[in-house]
């Protein structure tokens, strides 16, 4: 069992959602330590919340959307790269979804640190990967550009 920080070592759980609509994928810009990056509409899970609400939810804060998910694209671990003070970086389980758009309210307040939500062709997204917030992005979109897809039953929040 490992120990850090005085607790229990868990990973940061996080959703994400592939928006695709017209050949274009529904990307976020956001402002992560001073650096102006592009994620998928993501976040963390928050207490007693499904993985499903979590990415519908996470997918309007930050863009304005509101989305239908369509499937389950996949589970992603992820290791972050060591901070500054040269600690372990932290550790992220993404579970990653495809929705399909279906209304925007372009008056809504999007999330801290987003600065705007953008429509990207796949290839100007995979161009642009220096700007990538982690190499989850791309690995997800390209999963799901290549038709990976499991139905959302996959997943069970018991009660």
């Amino acid at each position: 069992m490992t120990v850090r920080e005085g607790r229990f070592w868990q990973p940061d759980v996080t959703v994400a959602t592939v928006v695709i609509d017209a050949g274009r994928v529904l990307c976020v810009e956001e402002r992560v330590e001073g650096r102006l990056v592009l994620n998928q509409p993501a976040g963390h899970l928050e207490p007693d919340e499904s993985l499903i609400d979590a990415a519908v939810r996470e997918t309007r804060e930050e863009t304005g959307w509101d989305v239908e998910l369509t499937g389950f694209v996949g589970a992603y671990q992820w290791t972050a790269p060591p901070g500054p003070d040269g600690q372990g970086g932290r550790q992220f389980l993404r579970f990653a979804f495809v929705a399909r758009p279906l209304s925007h309210d372009p008056s809504r307040p999007l999330d801290d640190g987003i600065e705007r939500a953008l429509w990207l062709s796949p290839t100007d997204l995979r161009d642009a990967a220096e700007r990538h917030r982690s190499p989850l992005v791309w690995t997800v979109v390209a999963d799901c550009l290549a038709g990976q897809r499991f139905p959302l039953a996959l997943l069970q929040q018991v009660a």
